[in-house]
């Protein structure tokens, strides 16, 4: 993973702090503790290996090592809670501009935290905060893409897929990285 590259984004917080661990069991679980603990305000925290990904309702997003983005950004705003409303759904189209841009693909959006490619599932976000009152200390924006992906199990081949099944080529997950939190860092 080249870290450097992803520092370079051109964006002025998202990813000027990364936390990066070759194995964790969840992106999304060590930034609510690094948010809580004082983590810097756009802290970008990922993994070439989540082992206890989540996705919505609790369910588990297995990942195959090194082959696909597993990060979580930390967005401290100065917003309030009712600002959070379609947050989820402005990130979903956020990535699909992000691919767009990049190669000209046509991602879908399954409402609220979903992108498709081809009917078949290829991105989930996991958006959770935390708030006093009507003020929102931080939010956690949890990305799971899958880019390189060639395994899926029996019950997911059916509904899940990658860019590198439906393109047929290894795409770099440091360029689509950069490119989505660009991306993300203009709506939050």
């Amino acid at each position: 993973m080249d870290l450097k590259r992803i520092g370079n984004a051109k964006t002025n917080y998202i990813g000027k702090e990364i936390i990066y661990k070759e194995e964790m069991e969840s992106t999304q679980e060590l930034a609510r503790k690094l948010a809580i603990n004082g983590a810097k305000n756009g802290s970008l925290i990922i993994t070439n290996n989540q082992t206890k990904g989540k996705g919505t309702k609790g369910r588990i997003w297995n990942t195959t090592k090194e082959k696909n983005i597993t990060m979580t950004i930390i967005i401290k705003p100065n917003f309030k809670t009712e600002q959070l409303e379609g947050l989820t759904l402005k990130i979903a189209n956020a990535i699909k501009e992000a691919v767009q841009e990049l190669y000209n693909y046509e991602l879908s959006i399954k409402e609220p935290n979903d992108l498709l490619l081809n009917n078949k599932k290829i991105c989930g976000i996991l958006t959770e905060a935390s708030s006093i009152g009507d003020k929102v200390n931080y939010i956690l924006i949890g990305i799971g893409f899958d880019v390189n992906e060639e395994n899926f199990n029996k019950e997911l081949q059916n509904i899940a897929t990658s860019l590198k099944i439906e393109y047929g080529k290894e795409f770099e997950i440091e360029e689509i990285i950069v490119k989505i939190i660009e991306k993300i860092e203009k709506i939050v």
